[in-house]
C-alpha cells in the first residue's frame, strides 16, 4: 500500500469556489480527489471486509426499504490496517476541515454502503437525524470505489436543504421518501443527481437531505464513507433512540455535554 498511501497523505488543492459552493448548497462534488491507482489498491480490502463482516442474510425481496437500499458495514477501520490507513487519510480529513471552516476534525465513524445489483431506492433523509451533535459542523465524504453512472444509483442532493428544518425528525423510511420528496419539491430545492467519475467524491453536511436511486446494473455499487466532526464538537442530549445508540456505539464513555473524545474518535487533521 505504500505507493498509494502517500497520495492519502498529500494535500488536495481545494479552491475557494468549492468551499463557497459547499456553504451555499450544503454539499460539493470534487473531481480527482483519489487516483484510480489508489482506489484499485484499497477497494479489494474494503470489499473483502464488507463481505466478511456483513450481517444481512435475508434475500433482497424479504427486506424492508432500508435493508433493500444497501449493505451497511460500520467501522471497518477496526478490522483492517489498510482500511485504517484509508479512513485516516489526512488528505480527505483536511478537505473536511476546510469545508467546515474548523481548525481540526475527528473521526466519527466510517460506513461502507454497498448497493447490491437490484438494490432499491435509498429514501430521502438527513444523516444528522442519527447523530447527537450540538452543532451542524459534521460532514460525510462519499467515495465511490468505481465509476458510478446514473443507472447504478449515485448519491443525489437537495441543493440548499441544509437550511430546511422540516423532516429532520424522520429516519430513513418509506415515510421519509414520501414526505421529503413532497416538502423539498414544494420549497423548490433543486435535486442534483449526477454520475460520479472514478476518483470523484462528494462531501455533504449532516443536515443536507439526500437520497439515491436503485442500482439497475448487474454489479454492486461499492461506496466507502467517512464521517468527520469538528474536533471541538459537544455531544447534545439524544432526542431519539437512534441517537442514544450512536452515542453508545460510536462515542463509548462519552455523555451528553462532553466534547467528543472517545478512543473511537481520534483527531484526523489539525491545522
Amino acid at each position: 500500500m505504500t505507493l498509494t498511501s502517500s497520495e492519502l497523505e498529500t494535500d488536495y488543492a481545494l479552491d475557494r469556489a468549492a468551499i463557497a459552493h459547499f456553504a451555499e448548497h450544503g454539499f460539493v462534488k470534487l473531481k480527482n480527489v483519489l487516483s484510480p491507482e489508489t482506489i484499485a489498491a484499497y477497494e479489494p480490502e474494503i470489499t473483502g471486509k464488507v463481505i466478511e463482516l456483513n450481517t444481512q442474510q435475508l434475500p433482497l425481496e424479504e427486506r424492508d426499504t432500508y435493508g433493500k437500499a444497501f449493505l451497511q458495514v460500520t467501522n471497518l477501520w477496526q478490522h483492517s490496517e489498510p482500511v485504517l490507513e484509508f479512513v485516516s487519510s489526512p488528505r480527505l480529513a483536511r478537505i473536511a476541515a476546510q469545508l467546515l471552516g474548523v481548525r481540526s476534525v475527528r473521526l466519527y465513524h466510517d460506513q461502507a454502503l454497498y448497493k447490491e445489483s437490484g438494490g432499491g431506492v435509498t429514501p430521502w433523509h438527513a444523516d444528522q437525524y442519527y447523530w447527537p451533535f450540538a452543532t451542524d459542523r459534521c460532514v460525510t465524504v462519499w467515495i465511490p470505489l468505481q465509476e458510478t453512472p446514473m443507472e447504478m444509483g449515485p448519491l443525489a442532493f437537495a441543493s440548499g436543504s441544509h437550511t430546511f428544518e422540516h423532516g429532520r425528525d424522520l429516519p430513513i423510511s418509506d415515510e421519509s421518501e414520501r414526505v421529503l420528496q413532497e416538502a423539498l419539491a414544494a420549497q423548490s430545492f433543486a435535486e442534483i443527481s449526477e454520475p460520479f467519475d472514478l476518483g470523484e467524491v462528494s462531501y455533504h453536511l449532516g443536515w443536507t437531505f439526500h437520497h439515491a436511486a436503485p442500482n439497475n446494473t448487474d454489479v454492486p455499487r461499492r461506496v466507502m464513507t467517512v464521517i468527520y466532526v469538528d474536533a471541538e464538537m459537544e455531544i447534545a442530549p439524544p432526542v431519539n433512540t437512534n441517537q442514544e445508540a450512536d452515542l453508545k456505539n460510536w462515542m463509548p464513555g462519552n455523555a451528553a455535554g462532553d466534547r467528543v473524545s472517545s478512543p473511537l474518535n481520534p483527531v484526523l487533521y489539525s491545522s
